[in-house]
Protein backbone atom coordinates (compact mmCIF):
# COMPACT_ATOMS: atom_id res chain seq x y z
CA UNK A 1 0.00 0.00 0.00
CA UNK A 2 1.71 3.41 -1.38
CA UNK A 3 2.50 5.37 1.97
CA UNK A 4 1.80 8.66 0.01
CA UNK A 5 -0.64 11.21 1.74
CA UNK A 6 -2.25 14.45 1.16
CA UNK A 7 0.06 16.28 3.38
CA UNK A 8 -2.22 18.65 4.33
CA UNK A 9 -5.03 19.68 6.45
CA UNK A 10 -8.75 18.72 5.25
CA UNK A 11 -10.81 21.61 4.08
CA UNK A 12 -14.22 19.95 4.89
CA UNK A 13 -17.38 21.63 4.87
CA UNK A 14 -18.72 23.61 7.53
CA UNK A 15 -20.57 21.06 10.39
CA UNK A 16 -24.09 21.35 10.97
CA UNK A 17 -25.00 21.60 14.43
CA UNK A 18 -27.80 19.14 14.48
CA UNK A 19 -26.15 15.93 13.06
CA UNK A 20 -24.06 14.31 14.98
CA UNK A 21 -20.34 14.83 14.77
CA UNK A 22 -19.43 11.24 13.12
CA UNK A 23 -22.10 11.45 10.37
CA UNK A 24 -20.77 15.14 9.64
CA UNK A 25 -17.18 13.64 9.32
CA UNK A 26 -18.24 10.47 7.70
CA UNK A 27 -20.80 12.05 4.52
CA UNK A 28 -17.86 14.85 4.43
CA UNK A 29 -15.15 12.41 3.80
CA UNK A 30 -17.38 10.15 1.50
CA UNK A 31 -17.84 13.51 -0.40
CA UNK A 32 -14.52 14.33 -0.88
CA UNK A 33 -13.87 10.69 -2.28
CA UNK A 34 -17.08 10.43 -4.71
CA UNK A 35 -15.99 13.97 -6.06
CA UNK A 36 -12.33 13.15 -6.50
CA UNK A 37 -10.76 15.35 -3.99
CA UNK A 38 -9.80 12.40 -2.18
CA UNK A 39 -7.92 9.83 -4.95
CA UNK A 40 -8.00 6.34 -4.97
CA UNK A 41 -5.15 5.67 -2.69
CA UNK A 42 -4.66 8.50 -0.94
CA UNK A 43 -3.78 8.45 2.63
CA UNK A 44 -6.30 10.30 5.09
CA UNK A 45 -4.82 12.33 7.92
CA UNK A 46 -4.15 10.89 11.44
CA UNK A 47 -7.11 10.71 13.63
CA UNK A 48 -5.41 12.75 16.26
CA UNK A 49 -4.83 15.42 13.30
CA UNK A 50 -8.61 15.13 12.48
CA UNK A 51 -9.24 15.53 16.00
CA UNK A 52 -7.09 18.42 16.77
CA UNK A 53 -8.30 20.49 13.80
CA UNK A 54 -11.86 20.17 14.16
CA UNK A 55 -12.11 19.76 17.49
CA UNK A 56 -13.25 16.41 17.88
CA UNK A 57 -12.61 13.13 20.42
CA UNK A 58 -10.84 10.35 18.75
CA UNK A 59 -13.54 8.30 19.28
CA UNK A 60 -15.61 10.50 16.64
CA UNK A 61 -13.19 10.05 14.22
CA UNK A 62 -12.77 6.19 14.45
CA UNK A 63 -15.99 5.59 14.24
CA UNK A 64 -16.89 7.95 10.58
CA UNK A 65 -13.83 5.78 9.83
CA UNK A 66 -15.23 2.39 10.20
CA UNK A 67 -18.14 3.82 8.93
CA UNK A 68 -16.68 4.33 5.51
CA UNK A 69 -14.67 1.05 5.97
CA UNK A 70 -17.73 -0.88 6.32
CA UNK A 71 -19.40 0.47 3.21
CA UNK A 72 -16.08 0.05 1.03
CA UNK A 73 -14.79 3.75 0.68
CA UNK A 74 -11.72 3.07 2.84
CA UNK A 75 -9.20 0.49 4.21
CA UNK A 76 -6.53 0.61 6.42
CA UNK A 77 -3.37 -1.15 7.25
CA UNK A 78 -1.79 -1.78 10.40
CA UNK A 79 1.07 0.54 11.01
CA UNK A 80 0.69 2.59 7.87
CA UNK A 81 -2.63 4.17 8.32
CA UNK A 82 -6.36 4.49 6.69
CA UNK A 83 -6.09 4.80 2.77
CA UNK A 84 -9.15 5.41 -0.10
CA UNK A 85 -9.81 2.37 -1.28
CA UNK A 86 -8.53 1.49 -5.12
CA UNK A 87 -11.71 0.59 -6.55
CA UNK A 88 -14.76 2.29 -4.84
CA UNK A 89 -18.01 0.57 -4.77
CA UNK A 90 -19.38 0.19 -8.80
CA UNK A 91 -22.84 1.69 -7.75
CA UNK A 92 -21.36 4.84 -6.92
CA UNK A 93 -18.39 4.67 -9.69
CA UNK A 94 -21.58 4.65 -11.79
CA UNK A 95 -22.85 7.28 -10.62
CA UNK A 96 -20.12 9.40 -10.55
CA UNK A 97 -18.55 8.07 -14.57
CA UNK A 98 -22.49 9.48 -15.88
CA UNK A 99 -22.11 12.76 -13.83
CA UNK A 100 -18.60 13.17 -15.66
CA UNK A 101 -19.46 11.78 -19.19
CA UNK A 102 -21.98 15.31 -19.38
CA UNK A 103 -19.67 18.35 -20.80
CA UNK A 104 -19.98 20.75 -18.45
CA UNK A 105 -22.93 23.15 -19.70
CA UNK A 106 -21.67 26.48 -21.56
CA UNK A 107 -24.01 29.61 -21.68
CA UNK A 108 -25.05 30.70 -25.46
CA UNK A 109 -23.82 34.21 -24.59
CA UNK A 110 -20.43 33.00 -22.69
CA UNK A 111 -17.41 34.12 -24.55
CA UNK A 112 -13.51 35.29 -23.83
CA UNK A 113 -12.55 38.60 -24.21
CA UNK A 114 -9.07 39.20 -24.29
CA UNK A 115 -6.65 42.29 -24.39
CA UNK A 116 -4.78 43.00 -27.90
CA UNK A 117 -1.71 41.61 -26.13
CA UNK A 118 -4.10 38.39 -25.56
CA UNK A 119 -4.82 38.07 -29.33
CA UNK A 120 -1.69 38.95 -30.66
CA UNK A 121 1.19 36.91 -28.52
CA UNK A 122 1.50 33.32 -30.02
CA UNK A 123 3.14 30.40 -28.40
CA UNK A 124 6.95 30.10 -28.95
CA UNK A 125 8.23 26.63 -28.94
CA UNK A 126 10.96 25.78 -26.47
CA UNK A 127 13.08 22.76 -26.07
CA UNK A 128 11.90 19.14 -27.42
CA UNK A 129 12.73 16.02 -25.39
CA UNK A 130 14.11 14.01 -27.88
CA UNK A 131 17.45 11.92 -28.35
CA UNK A 132 20.03 14.40 -29.87
CA UNK A 133 21.28 13.49 -33.65
CA UNK A 134 22.60 14.83 -36.49
CA UNK A 135 22.93 17.99 -36.98
CA UNK A 136 20.57 19.47 -34.42
CA UNK A 137 21.49 23.01 -33.86
CA UNK A 138 21.06 25.67 -31.18
CA UNK A 139 21.87 23.31 -27.86
CA UNK A 140 25.43 22.84 -26.21
CA UNK A 141 27.08 19.82 -25.44
CA UNK A 142 24.98 19.07 -22.80
CA UNK A 143 26.66 15.48 -21.33
CA UNK A 144 29.81 17.22 -20.69
CA UNK A 145 28.64 20.15 -18.59
CA UNK A 146 29.78 19.50 -14.80
CA UNK A 147 27.16 18.47 -13.93
CA UNK A 148 28.77 17.12 -10.57
CA UNK A 149 30.72 20.18 -9.87
CA UNK A 150 27.36 22.18 -10.07
CA UNK A 151 25.45 19.58 -8.10
CA UNK A 152 28.80 20.07 -5.19
CA UNK A 153 28.21 23.91 -5.59
CA UNK A 154 24.25 23.65 -5.07
CA UNK A 155 24.54 21.08 -1.80
CA UNK A 156 27.06 23.84 -0.57
CA UNK A 157 24.81 26.82 -0.82
CA UNK A 158 22.07 24.77 0.64
CA UNK A 159 24.15 23.41 3.81
CA UNK A 160 24.77 27.04 4.27
CA UNK A 161 21.65 28.74 3.69
CA UNK A 162 21.42 32.06 5.38
CA UNK A 163 17.85 33.92 6.02
CA UNK A 164 19.20 36.48 3.46
CA UNK A 165 19.03 34.34 0.48
CA UNK A 166 15.72 32.92 1.74
CA UNK A 167 14.58 36.46 2.06
CA UNK A 168 15.09 37.22 -1.78
CA UNK A 169 16.84 39.80 -3.43
CA UNK A 170 16.38 43.28 -5.04
CA UNK A 171 15.07 43.40 -8.93
CA UNK A 172 18.33 44.19 -10.49
CA UNK A 173 19.70 40.66 -9.07
CA UNK A 174 22.29 39.34 -6.85
CA UNK A 175 24.81 41.59 -6.07
CA UNK A 176 28.00 38.99 -6.04
CA UNK A 177 26.98 37.83 -9.44
CA UNK A 178 26.42 41.38 -11.16
CA UNK A 179 30.01 42.15 -9.78
CA UNK A 180 31.21 38.51 -10.86
CA UNK A 181 29.46 38.94 -14.00
CA UNK A 182 30.89 42.81 -14.57
CA UNK A 183 34.41 41.51 -14.78
CA UNK A 184 33.87 38.89 -16.63
CA UNK A 185 32.09 41.56 -19.45
CA UNK A 186 34.95 44.13 -18.81
CA UNK A 187 37.69 41.83 -19.29
CA UNK A 188 36.26 39.30 -22.33
CA UNK A 189 33.50 41.13 -24.21
CA UNK A 190 34.75 44.74 -24.62
CA UNK A 191 31.30 45.67 -22.51
CA UNK A 192 31.95 48.80 -20.60
CA UNK A 193 29.99 48.29 -17.15
CA UNK A 194 30.03 48.43 -13.28
CA UNK A 195 27.60 46.07 -11.22
CA UNK A 196 25.13 48.70 -10.72
CA UNK A 197 24.37 48.65 -14.41
CA UNK A 198 23.29 44.75 -14.88
CA UNK A 199 20.19 42.94 -14.17
CA UNK A 200 19.93 39.63 -13.99
CA UNK A 201 16.72 37.96 -15.92
CA UNK A 202 15.50 34.37 -16.03
CA UNK A 203 16.67 34.55 -20.18
CA UNK A 204 16.62 36.36 -23.64
CA UNK A 205 12.89 36.56 -23.55
CA UNK A 206 12.60 38.25 -20.64
CA UNK A 207 15.29 40.45 -21.69
CA UNK A 208 13.82 41.25 -25.18
CA UNK A 209 9.89 41.48 -22.86
CA UNK A 210 11.41 44.27 -20.64
CA UNK A 211 12.85 45.91 -23.69
CA UNK A 212 9.55 45.96 -25.28
CA UNK A 213 7.60 47.32 -22.65
CA UNK A 214 9.70 50.11 -21.70
CA UNK A 215 10.85 51.27 -25.74
CA UNK A 216 7.93 49.94 -27.87
CA UNK A 217 4.35 51.35 -27.75
CA UNK A 218 1.66 49.90 -30.10
CA UNK A 219 2.36 50.98 -33.95
CA UNK A 220 5.95 51.78 -33.30
CA UNK A 221 8.33 50.10 -35.76
CA UNK A 222 10.79 47.54 -34.62
CA UNK A 223 13.71 46.85 -37.16
CA UNK A 224 14.87 43.07 -36.77
CA UNK A 225 17.90 40.90 -39.00
CA UNK A 226 15.98 39.13 -41.93
CA UNK A 227 16.98 36.50 -41.68
CA UNK A 228 17.13 36.58 -38.15
CA UNK A 229 15.88 34.97 -34.38
CA UNK A 230 11.65 34.21 -34.42
CA UNK A 231 11.75 34.26 -30.63
CA UNK A 232 13.12 38.52 -31.03
CA UNK A 233 10.32 38.84 -33.71
CA UNK A 234 7.54 37.26 -31.70
CA UNK A 235 8.05 39.53 -28.69
CA UNK A 236 8.12 42.62 -30.42
CA UNK A 237 4.70 41.73 -32.25
CA UNK A 238 2.94 40.48 -29.16
CA UNK A 239 4.02 44.47 -28.26
CA UNK A 240 2.10 45.28 -30.78
CA UNK A 241 5.78 46.63 -33.43
CA UNK A 242 5.36 46.92 -36.77
CA UNK A 243 8.35 44.65 -37.43
CA UNK A 244 10.58 46.08 -40.41
CA UNK A 245 12.45 43.34 -41.74
CA UNK A 246 15.95 44.20 -42.73
CA UNK A 247 18.31 42.81 -44.90
CA UNK A 248 22.00 41.17 -44.73
CA UNK A 249 25.34 41.55 -46.49
CA UNK A 250 28.46 39.80 -45.73
CA UNK A 251 29.25 42.85 -43.02
CA UNK A 252 26.29 42.50 -41.28
CA UNK A 253 22.61 44.34 -41.00
CA UNK A 254 22.08 47.07 -43.92
CA UNK A 255 21.66 50.12 -42.00
CA UNK A 256 21.10 52.51 -44.72
CA UNK A 257 18.13 50.42 -46.29
CA UNK A 258 14.75 52.15 -46.63
CA UNK A 259 13.52 49.69 -43.95
CA UNK A 260 15.14 51.29 -41.11
CA UNK A 261 13.11 54.62 -41.45
CA UNK A 262 11.39 55.40 -38.30
CA UNK A 263 12.35 52.49 -36.25
CA UNK A 264 12.67 53.04 -32.43
CA UNK A 265 14.18 49.98 -31.76
CA UNK A 266 16.45 47.91 -33.68
CA UNK A 267 17.48 44.30 -32.62
CA UNK A 268 21.05 42.98 -34.00
CA UNK A 269 22.97 39.84 -33.43
CA UNK A 270 26.42 41.23 -34.20
CA UNK A 271 29.42 39.40 -32.57
CA UNK A 272 27.65 36.20 -34.60
CA UNK A 273 24.12 36.94 -36.58
CA UNK A 274 21.51 34.26 -36.10
CA UNK A 275 20.91 32.30 -38.34
CA UNK A 276 23.62 33.12 -40.67
CA UNK A 277 27.14 33.47 -38.84
CA UNK A 278 27.94 36.64 -40.00
CA UNK A 279 30.26 38.79 -37.39
CA UNK A 280 28.90 42.17 -37.94
CA UNK A 281 32.21 44.65 -39.37
CA UNK A 282 33.71 47.74 -36.90
CA UNK A 283 32.76 49.86 -39.96
CA UNK A 284 29.10 48.79 -39.75
CA UNK A 285 29.15 48.74 -36.17
CA UNK A 286 29.83 52.81 -36.38
CA UNK A 287 27.58 52.96 -38.91
CA UNK A 288 24.88 51.72 -37.10
CA UNK A 289 25.36 53.44 -33.48
CA UNK A 290 25.51 56.72 -35.96
CA UNK A 291 22.17 56.26 -37.48
CA UNK A 292 20.88 55.19 -33.91
CA UNK A 293 22.01 58.53 -32.27
CA UNK A 294 21.61 60.86 -35.01
CA UNK A 295 17.27 58.70 -34.97
CA UNK A 296 16.99 58.69 -31.38
CA UNK A 297 16.88 55.10 -31.54
CA UNK A 298 17.40 52.67 -29.56
CA UNK A 299 19.13 49.37 -30.23
CA UNK A 300 19.36 46.14 -28.74
CA UNK A 301 22.37 43.82 -28.53
CA UNK A 302 22.08 40.13 -28.53
CA UNK A 303 25.50 38.99 -27.72
CA UNK A 304 24.49 35.58 -29.28
CA UNK A 305 27.17 33.25 -29.11
CA UNK A 306 30.13 34.95 -28.19
CA UNK A 307 31.69 32.89 -26.11
CA UNK A 308 32.85 30.38 -28.65
CA UNK A 309 34.98 31.81 -31.28
CA UNK A 310 37.26 29.28 -33.68
CA UNK A 311 39.07 31.32 -35.82
CA UNK A 312 39.89 35.33 -36.46
CA UNK A 313 39.74 38.26 -33.79
CA UNK A 314 37.12 39.08 -31.60
CA UNK A 315 35.74 42.21 -32.15
CA UNK A 316 34.43 44.24 -28.93
CA UNK A 317 31.26 44.04 -28.30
CA UNK A 318 28.76 46.93 -29.90
CA UNK A 319 28.08 48.41 -26.52
CA UNK A 320 31.85 48.29 -25.88
CA UNK A 321 31.80 51.03 -28.77
CA UNK A 322 28.81 53.19 -27.56
CA UNK A 323 29.35 56.61 -26.02
CA UNK A 324 25.76 57.88 -25.61
CA UNK A 325 23.94 55.09 -23.84
CA UNK A 326 21.75 53.84 -26.62
CA UNK A 327 22.57 50.23 -26.73
CA UNK A 328 21.28 47.34 -24.60
CA UNK A 329 23.69 44.82 -24.07
CA UNK A 330 22.14 41.28 -23.54
CA UNK A 331 23.16 37.32 -23.43
CA UNK A 332 21.32 34.00 -21.93
CA UNK A 333 24.22 31.61 -20.20
CA UNK A 334 21.54 28.58 -22.04
CA UNK A 335 24.42 27.90 -24.85
CA UNK A 336 27.27 28.36 -21.85
CA UNK A 337 25.66 26.44 -19.14
CA UNK A 338 22.31 24.26 -20.41
CA UNK A 339 19.03 25.33 -21.23
CA UNK A 340 17.37 24.71 -18.32
CA UNK A 341 19.47 27.53 -16.38
CA UNK A 342 16.91 30.35 -17.04
CA UNK A 343 19.77 33.19 -16.35
CA UNK A 344 20.53 35.44 -17.94
CA UNK A 345 21.57 39.55 -18.03
CA UNK A 346 21.20 42.83 -19.35
CA UNK A 347 23.36 45.89 -19.60
CA UNK A 348 21.73 49.13 -19.63
CA UNK A 349 22.75 52.75 -19.28
CA UNK A 350 22.87 54.25 -15.90
CA UNK A 351 19.93 56.43 -16.29
CA UNK A 352 18.01 53.58 -17.73
CA UNK A 353 18.74 51.57 -14.52
CA UNK A 354 15.65 52.36 -12.40
CA UNK A 355 13.68 51.98 -15.28
CA UNK A 356 14.42 48.14 -15.65
CA UNK A 357 14.24 47.24 -12.06
CA UNK A 358 10.84 48.93 -11.78
CA UNK A 359 9.44 47.31 -14.71
CA UNK A 360 11.87 43.98 -13.47
CA UNK A 361 10.05 44.30 -9.93
CA UNK A 362 6.28 44.44 -11.81
CA UNK A 363 7.13 41.28 -14.03
CA UNK A 364 9.10 38.68 -11.30
CA UNK A 365 10.60 40.60 -8.43
CA UNK A 366 14.09 38.57 -9.32
CA UNK A 367 15.16 35.64 -11.05
CA UNK A 368 15.45 32.28 -8.91
CA UNK A 369 18.17 33.41 -6.00
CA UNK A 370 19.27 30.15 -5.36
CA UNK A 371 20.66 29.67 -8.97
CA UNK A 372 22.01 32.91 -9.38
CA UNK A 373 24.01 31.92 -5.74
CA UNK A 374 25.16 28.88 -7.13
CA UNK A 375 26.38 31.01 -10.50
CA UNK A 376 28.09 33.41 -8.69
CA UNK A 377 30.45 30.47 -7.18
CA UNK A 378 30.49 28.51 -10.66
CA UNK A 379 32.25 32.38 -12.08
CA UNK A 380 34.22 33.31 -9.03
CA UNK A 381 35.91 30.16 -8.40
CA UNK A 382 37.16 29.94 -12.19
CA UNK A 383 34.97 27.10 -12.84
CA UNK A 384 33.15 29.23 -15.61
CA UNK A 385 36.10 30.14 -17.50
CA UNK A 386 37.93 26.90 -17.56
CA UNK A 387 34.48 25.52 -18.82
CA UNK A 388 34.50 27.80 -21.59
CA UNK A 389 37.69 27.21 -22.96
CA UNK A 390 37.26 23.24 -22.79
CA UNK A 391 34.15 23.41 -24.75
CA UNK A 392 35.38 25.73 -27.06
CA UNK A 393 38.12 23.44 -28.15
CA UNK A 394 36.23 20.69 -28.04
CA UNK A 395 33.64 22.38 -30.36
CA UNK A 396 36.52 23.28 -32.20
CA UNK A 397 37.19 19.73 -33.07
CA UNK A 398 33.82 19.11 -33.87
CA UNK A 399 33.50 21.25 -36.50
CA UNK A 400 36.54 20.06 -38.11
CA UNK A 401 35.10 16.91 -38.65
CA UNK A 402 32.13 18.38 -39.97
CA UNK A 403 34.23 20.46 -42.25
CA UNK A 404 36.19 17.53 -43.53
CA UNK A 405 33.98 15.13 -43.95
CA UNK A 406 31.53 17.56 -45.60
CA UNK A 407 34.49 17.66 -48.29
CA UNK A 408 34.65 14.65 -49.07
CA UNK A 409 30.56 13.67 -49.26
CA UNK A 410 28.70 16.61 -49.99
CA UNK A 411 30.60 18.75 -51.99
CA UNK A 412 28.66 19.68 -55.11
CA UNK A 413 25.63 19.17 -52.82
CA UNK A 414 25.99 21.54 -49.58
CA UNK A 415 28.87 24.06 -49.35
CA UNK A 416 29.25 24.99 -45.83
CA UNK A 417 30.45 28.91 -45.09
CA UNK A 418 33.30 30.04 -43.10
CA UNK A 419 32.50 29.86 -39.61
CA UNK A 420 34.27 32.21 -36.54
CA UNK A 421 32.32 31.30 -34.01
CA UNK A 422 28.75 29.29 -32.61
CA UNK A 423 27.42 26.31 -31.92
CA UNK A 424 26.07 25.84 -35.38
CA UNK A 425 26.86 26.93 -38.93
CA UNK A 426 24.68 27.27 -42.33
CA UNK A 427 25.58 25.12 -45.37
CA UNK A 428 24.19 26.17 -49.05
CA UNK A 429 22.65 24.65 -50.90
CA UNK A 430 23.32 23.35 -55.19
CA UNK A 431 21.58 26.02 -57.10
CA UNK A 432 17.63 25.70 -57.78
CA UNK A 433 17.18 23.24 -54.90
CA UNK A 434 14.89 23.87 -52.11
CA UNK A 435 15.42 23.90 -48.66
CA UNK A 436 11.95 22.36 -47.10
CA UNK A 437 12.38 19.46 -49.41
CA UNK A 438 16.32 19.12 -48.12
CA UNK A 439 14.98 19.17 -44.85
CA UNK A 440 11.98 16.94 -45.39
CA UNK A 441 14.41 14.48 -47.18
CA UNK A 442 17.39 14.58 -44.48
CA UNK A 443 14.63 14.26 -41.88
CA UNK A 444 13.20 10.80 -43.56
CA UNK A 445 17.24 9.53 -43.11
CA UNK A 446 17.76 10.40 -39.40
CA UNK A 447 19.00 13.96 -39.89
CA UNK A 448 17.98 17.14 -38.72
CA UNK A 449 18.71 20.48 -40.38
CA UNK A 450 16.48 23.32 -40.57
CA UNK A 451 16.28 25.94 -43.62
CA UNK A 452 16.78 29.17 -43.04
CA UNK A 453 12.93 29.82 -44.84
CA UNK A 454 12.01 28.99 -40.99
CA UNK A 455 14.19 32.11 -40.13
CA UNK A 456 13.00 34.24 -42.74
CA UNK A 457 10.01 37.00 -43.21
CA UNK A 458 9.12 38.53 -46.34
CA UNK A 459 9.85 40.52 -48.53
CA UNK A 460 13.28 38.24 -47.78
CA UNK A 461 13.36 34.85 -50.51
CA UNK A 462 14.97 32.78 -47.99
CA UNK A 463 18.71 32.53 -50.28
CA UNK A 464 21.95 34.34 -50.16
CA UNK A 465 23.93 35.19 -52.66
CA UNK A 466 27.06 33.42 -53.34
CA UNK A 467 30.69 34.54 -54.80
CA UNK A 468 29.92 33.99 -58.35
CA UNK A 469 26.16 35.62 -57.73
CA UNK A 470 24.03 32.30 -57.63
CA UNK A 471 21.05 32.78 -55.51
CA UNK A 472 20.78 29.25 -53.56
CA UNK A 473 18.72 28.33 -50.32
CA UNK A 474 21.02 27.37 -47.78
CA UNK A 475 20.13 24.87 -44.16
CA UNK A 476 21.31 25.54 -40.49
CA UNK A 477 23.65 23.07 -39.26
CA UNK A 478 24.52 22.28 -35.79
CA UNK A 479 27.82 20.09 -34.62
CA UNK A 480 28.08 21.33 -30.72
CA UNK A 481 25.57 18.69 -29.28
CA UNK A 482 26.74 15.67 -31.40
CA UNK A 483 29.84 13.70 -31.72
CA UNK A 484 32.30 12.95 -34.33
CA UNK A 485 30.82 9.66 -34.85
CA UNK A 486 27.42 10.95 -35.33
CA UNK A 487 28.87 14.17 -37.56
CA UNK A 488 29.98 11.14 -39.89
CA UNK A 489 26.96 9.43 -39.96
CA UNK A 490 24.84 12.12 -40.37
CA UNK A 491 27.04 13.78 -43.50
CA UNK A 492 26.65 10.78 -45.09
CA UNK A 493 23.07 10.00 -44.91
CA UNK A 494 22.71 13.87 -45.41
CA UNK A 495 25.00 13.55 -48.86
CA UNK A 496 22.18 10.38 -49.56
CA UNK A 497 19.32 12.40 -49.02
CA UNK A 498 19.97 15.36 -51.16
CA UNK A 499 21.50 12.95 -54.56
CA UNK A 500 18.24 11.67 -54.07
CA UNK A 501 16.69 14.84 -54.24
CA UNK A 502 18.75 15.81 -57.27
CA UNK A 503 17.75 12.90 -59.07
CA UNK A 504 14.00 12.81 -58.58
CA UNK A 505 14.26 16.68 -59.58
CA UNK A 506 16.38 15.46 -63.01
CA UNK A 507 13.71 13.11 -63.24
CA UNK A 508 10.91 15.28 -63.15
CA UNK A 509 12.47 18.08 -65.51
CA UNK A 510 12.92 15.40 -67.93
CA UNK A 511 9.48 14.60 -67.97
CA UNK A 512 8.69 17.84 -68.52
CA UNK A 513 10.83 18.40 -71.26
CA UNK A 514 9.16 15.12 -73.14
CA UNK A 515 5.83 16.23 -72.58
CA UNK A 516 6.83 20.04 -73.93
CA UNK A 517 8.57 18.28 -76.66
CA UNK A 518 5.54 16.00 -77.59
CA UNK A 519 3.49 19.41 -77.76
Amino acid sequence: MSKNGTGFDLALPERDAKIPSYLWLYGALRAEILEGRLRPGVRLPATRDLARQYSLSRGTIVNAFEQLQSEGYVEGAVGSGTFVTKVLPEELLKVRSDALAQPPRKSKNARRVLSNYGRRVEHLTGYEQRRFRAFRANVPAMDLFPMDLWTQLTSRRLRRLSADLLLGCEALGYRPLREALADYLNASRGVKCTADQLVIVSGMQEALDLAARLFVNPGDTVAVENPGYVGAVATFEAAGAKIAAVPLDNEGVCVKDARMRGARLVYVTPAHQFPLGINMSLCRRLDLLAWARKNSAMIFEDDYDSEYRYSGRPVPALQGLDCSGQVIFASSLSKVMFPALRLGYMVVAPDLVDYFAAAKSVATSHSALLEQAVLCDFIQEGHFGRHIRRMRGIYSERLQVLLNETQKHLKGLLEISAVEAGLQTVGWLREGMNGMAAAKAASARGVEVVPLSKYARAPFSCVWPSREGVRREGLQLGFAAIDEKEIRRGVQELATALEQLCRVKRTMKRGRAAKTAEG
